[in-house]
């Protein structure tokens, strides 16, 4: 885990990313979609760093997806230091953020409170 990556804008754990080993995270403009990422152009004409701080309930760009929008809805409920500390302790205990490509063990859920769960206690 690269730790000092942190959260994208959109949710996805750039401290877990192994798409991209040049890349050095969201505000680094390394992810190759950083131009026309929705979330972060709607992030910066707001003056927020991430879509967590944001108080509206978004689904837009990446949030349609369940893996960042339930990282974000967590990070508000938590903050991003326990999300951190939470994808930390789950790595450490064998959960895969990239398994196959860029799908892993958070991308198995099709339920926001499941997930929420198994980013809590790294248990199903």
């Amino acid at each position: 885990m690269k730790r000092e990556l942190g959260i994208a804008r959109c949710g996805l754990a750039c401290c877990l990313c192994s798409e991209n080993v040049e890349c050095n995270g969201c505000g680094s403009n390394g992810c190759p979609y950083h131009e026309s990422c929705e979330n972060k152009k709607c992030s910066i004409t707001k003056e927020l760093t991430h879509c967590y701080k944001c108080e509206e309930n978004c689904r837009k760009g990446l949030l349609s997806k369940i893996k960042p929008y339930t990282f974000t809805l967590f990070a508000k409920k938590y903050g991003e230091k326990k999300l951190l500390d939470c994808l930390e302790r789950n790595e450490k205990d064998g959960v895969m953020y990239h398994r196959n490509g860029i799908n892993g063990d958070y991308d198995d859920f099709d339920d926001v409170e499941q997930l929420m769960k198994f980013i809590l206690t790294g248990e199903r």
